[in-house]
């Protein structure tokens, strides 16, 4: 088997080489995966500030009250996070479910980074920053289980 740049190709026993398709490398590999993450990390961020500017729309039009809104922000982050484990597990056919913790986890470690540098410090986001890492990365695991 001899290897080109970007393809493989075998020797038949006649010299003639056949096109064996594309080799993808480790590194490859990675920056393919790496890319995929970009990608669906920024496709949960677009689909939060969607939902909630819609929140918002629905606080400014009906009143609602702070613990309404409270629970209405937490169940975005678990739907969001839910949708990226899923589109996390359909993409990688193996350990799905690991995949959708990892989106999970990273969009808590995005969110907790973006707080910190809004806020300038951790005492506001302190209270509750166990509760929704557990709760952004189960619903993304669960989303990478249910994935077929």
């Amino acid at each position: 088997m001899l290897f080109c740049q970007e393809k493989a190709y075998d020797v038949d026993c006649a010299g003639q080489e056949k096109d064996k398709g594309v080799v993808m490398g480790k590194r490859d590999l990675y920056m393919e995966k790496a890319v995929f993450i970009i990608k669906c990390m920024l496709a949960a961020y677009i689909l939060t500030a969607g939902l909630l500017l819609l929140l918002a729309f629905m606080l400014y039009r009906f009143g609602l009250s702070e613990k309404v809104v409270s629970v209405c922000i937490i169940a975005v982050y678990i739907i969001v996070t839910f949708l990226a484990g899923l589109l996390a597990g359909k993409k990688e056919k193996r350990k799905k479910f690991l995949w959708g913790l990892v989106m999970g986890a990273l969009y808590f470690g995005i969110l907790v980074a973006v707080s910190l540098v809004v806020n300038k410090g951790v005492e506001d986001i302190a209270g509750n920053m166990m509760t929704v890492f557990f709760l952004c990365a189960g619903s993304g695991m669960l989303g990478g289980m249910v994935a077929k």
